[in-house]
């Protein structure tokens, strides 16, 4: 299994700077293919409105690169739409796609439900609390889908840097400690049960870029398993060969407590489970503890089980199709 991943390793991973702008300006000129930007975001009004500004800018407006930019607002309650929309960015509600299916919280429901509303052949996702944002983000992951037909998914990665808050006594920790629950949890789990997926540095990472045609083949899981069950459904789907990865520096962001990775983590075993065992499984719960008045106090947080049916059975979306 090394030899199979060392060989993807160096067929199917690549450096932003492979692919110049104006090579993949002459592919999709040639190919005829869309590009839309989606970016999910939950109260994210310090960071949004840069990223809009950038894409919008080095890729729409000095090169025509991006056909679209999507905000998918999940339900903030600053002023993310806002800030988003003066950017330039078209903002959708997530309860406004599809309202006849009810929405649930989770980072997974708002991709699911952004195929609706965008247009692209190539759809690119980009989270929306990036700091020092740079469009090779979106160049380097959308170049390989636009001049390789045979590449079907592609992830971003990076080094990431675990950002100490300020007034923190705290060392300045290594650099690449920012990915932690990729470390603990979805690391390992790729490693036993999916080892041909070994390869991809960031399989969490929230920055990649696909297909259409694969995207609305795809479950989605609602929550934060979307990344992990998305890389094992491809890799049944389309295998290892039609997915591929590309450093495009470096990923600084806003970084979770200890207490919702442990939540995050959850949700991401949950979902390899499924995926190793389809079957009638209780919904789980997982119980973490803060410390109260009187002592530690249990505090119970639902698991992320649920999960969103390929959009290809999706009524709607086949109607929209057709039209």
């Amino acid at each position: 299994m090394l030899e199979e991943v060392e060989r993807w390793l160096s067929a199917r991973s690549w450096s932003v700077s492979d692919r110049p702008i104006q090579q993949l300006l002459s592919a999709k000129h040639a190919t005829g293919q869309s590009v839309s930007v989606v970016l999910p975001a939950l109260d994210e009004e310090a960071t949004v409105g840069d990223i809009v500004t950038v894409i919008r800018r080095d890729l729409m407006g000095r090169v025509p690169l991006v056909d679209e930019i999507v905000v998918v607002d999940s339900g903030s309650s600053d002023r993310t739409s806002a800030v988003a929309a003066a950017a330039g960015a078209r903002v959708v509600h997530r309860d406004t796609i599809l309202p006849r299916i009810p929405a649930v919280p989770g980072k997974g429901e708002v991709l699911w439900r952004s195929l609706l509303v965008t247009g692209g052949d190539i759809v690119c996702f980009v989270d929306a609390d990036l700091r020092e944002f740079s469009a090779d983000f979106v160049t380097g992951i959308v170049g390989p889908l636009l001049t390789d037909p045979g590449v079907h998914l592609v992830k971003a990665m990076y080094d990431r840097p675990l950002t100490v808050p300020d007034g923190c006594a705290s060392a300045v920790p290594a650099a690449g400690q920012g990915g932690r629950v990729t470390e603990l949890m979805a690391r390992p789990l790729l490693n036993m049960h999916w080892p041909q997926l070994a390869g991809f540095v960031q399989p969490l990472g929230g920055e990649y870029a696909a297909r259409r045609s694969l995207l609305e083949q795809l479950p989605f899981p609602v929550g934060y398993g979307v990344e992990l069950g998305m890389l094992v459904d491809s890799l049944h789907l389309v295998g290892l060969d039609a997915l591929a990865q590309v450093d495009v520096g470096v990923r600084r962001h806003r970084h979770q407590d200890g207490q919702a990775l442990g939540r995050m983590s959850a949700a991401i075993y949950r979902t390899a489970q499924l995926r190793l065992a389809r079957g009638h499984l209780v919904r789980p719960s997982l119980i973490q503890f803060e410390r109260g008045a009187d002592g530690f106090e249990p505090r119970t947080y639902s698991v992320d089980t649920e999960e969103r049916p390929p959009m290809t059975e999706i009524a709607e979306y086949a109607a929209r199709r057709v039209a």
